[in-house]
């Protein structure tokens, strides 16, 4: 049980270490483990979403894995955490640097993603298979949040400093972390619909792997351009609050 509990969640405080590493002024420990906390509380809302939604999942093998990777999970999952994260930090004095929206953004996902991981592994049945699901999980499903968490916090960012476009980063803020999931997840849920025989799974699956592994790909290397321009925004502001002169003028 022990190995369960470490495998399901060492990819998570490994990916938390990194967005912590990569802070120029490091946030509150309270306030980053309550952002935690609040993470791992928004699987209710988003289970209870998931459940009422997957009542009117549509019958076909494409629109139904498509209802399900953007709506019942992507839309719900997304949501939930958009909404408690805005709860959390919207108005906080400790969200004053670019980067800070990743950051809170990453570890309110990853607090959602460790509780998931969780559930998953223990309902996975024997050992074998729960540590085959933990296994993978780590490899596609925990860093899949961390990217969608990296959207929305960088656009949650720009919309904290950035007041005269505010309403449309808002809305990308919740809308690429849709966009991505439901894609993510989708490629997944529509491939496993239209597996009827052997020889179609087999094809399926291997134009699912190719799709899969370019659409991930990209996502790692916006996600990355994303993290290392609001760390250079946040080293600006830094060196602004300590430089006096840095915004100086001279008129004559």
């Amino acid at each position: 049980m022990n190995t369960l509990v470490i495998l399901a969640t060492l990819p998570v405080f490994l990916i938390l270490y990194y967005v912590y590493r990569k802070d120029v002024n490091k946030e509150p420990i309270s306030k980053l483990l309550l952002t935690l906390f609040v993470g791992c509380l928004s699987v209710i809302p988003a289970s209870i979403m998931e459940l009422y939604l997957e009542t009117m999942k549509p019958a076909g093998p494409i629109s139904g894995g498509l209802y399900e990777g953007f709506v019942v999970a992507a839309f719900s999952e997304e949501l939930c955490k958009f909404l408690l994260l805005l709860l959390v930090i919207w108005r906080s004095p400790h969200f004053n640097e670019y980067f800070d929206g990743i950051i809170y953004a990453v570890f309110i996902s990853m607090g959602f993603a460790g509780v998931e991981n969780l559930m998953y592994v223990f309902q996975s049945g024997d050992y074998a298979t729960s540590v085959g699901t933990a296994v993978v999980r780590a490899i596609v499903s925990v860093p899949g949040h961390f990217l969608f968490a990296v959207a929305m916090g960088y656009f949650l960012s720009l919309a904290r400093f950035d007041p005269a476009h505010r309403k449309s980063h808002l809305i990308k803020s919740i809308l690429y972390p849709i966009l991505l999931h439901g894609t993510f997840d989708a490629i997944l849920m529509v491939s496993e619909n239209l597996q009827t025989d052997e020889t179609i799974a087999y094809l399926i699956g291997t134009l699912e792997l190719v799709i899969f592994v370019i659409f991930d790909i990209r996502m790692w290397r916006k996600g990355i351009r994303r993290i290392n321009h609001l760390q250079q925004l946040s080293q600006q502001q830094d060196f602004d609050r300590r430089n006096p002169f840095a915004n100086f003028r001279w008129n004559f």
